[in-house]
């Protein structure tokens, strides 16, 4: 079966720019995400197939081996055989859930790949999300101002487990699979497929014997309080 070209699977112009091209991404990601469909296999594929069109079509070097050979520029084939770029491997694809957390942060969490019995890497510190919280006040706190406590969700560290995941009195293990480091890689013609370990979820450890706490999450849901100043003469927003 052969396959979409990649610009009319994002619905763009050979010539689009790079921020167009993250914008019509963005639009077809959201839409297409799995976990706004059921998890249906034909959104899983749809997915999928967006994703591989953005990896390749954002990256200068893929683009260019793209516009030049087509999908025989990127997968492997064509060409006589001769990798386009010169390389004698190429930079590797990352995941798919890699280049969705790029565009959108984490809000959306692992979309595939499971976490087996190890706990998800985050890979340095990153910027929260936007908090939205709606507070009703008084018709005279919003004319003279005031100061007022608001309780928020937030992750904290576990503390009985210090964050480990791991039972009291144990410890993770390095996984097995990835030799600690998270991540595992492939061979795909040119290139090699980068991806998050599928056994440890990309933490490098393995936990036999979770907490009983956070159920080997090393994290846990409070409530913080917060002091939120009120100026005077709000409307709203």
């Amino acid at each position: 079966m052969a396959q979409r070209d990649y610009y009319e699977i994002l619905g763009v112009e050979r010539t689009v720019d790079a921020a167009v091209l993250k914008s019509a991404y963005r639009k077809l990601a959201m839409e297409h995400h799995p976990d706004r469909n059921g998890g249906s296999e034909e959104s899983v594929a749809r997915f999928k197939e967006i994703s591989e069109a953005y990896t390749v079509l954002s990256d200068e070097q893929k683009r260019a081996a793209y516009d030049r050979f087509g999908h025989a520029g990127v997968n492997g084939g064509g060409a006589g055989g001769g990798n386009p770029f010169g390389q004698g491997g190429g930079q590797g694809f990352h995941d798919i859930n890699d280049i969705f957390s790029q565009v959108f942060g984490d809000a959306f969490g692992d979309a595939f790949g499971g976490r087996g019995g190890g706990r998800q890497q985050q890979s340095g510190p990153r910027r929260g999300s936007d908090l939205r919280y709606d507070l009703e006040i008084t018709l005279e706190q919003a004319y003279k101002g005031a100061e007022v406590e608001i309780a928020i969700p937030t992750l904290m560290s576990c503390e009985v487990c210090d964050g480990s995941g791991a039972k009291a009195g144990t410890k993770p293990t390095i996984c097995t699979t990835c030799g600690g480091a998270g991540r595992v890689r492939q061979a795909n013609g040119f290139f090699q497929v980068e991806r998050t370990c599928p056994r440890c979820g990309g933490s490098g450890e393995m936990i036999a014997d979770p907490c009983t706490t956070c159920r080997g999450h090393g994290q846990v849901r409070k409530t913080r309080k917060l002091s939120l100043k009120v100026p005077a003469g709000v409307d709203d927003g």
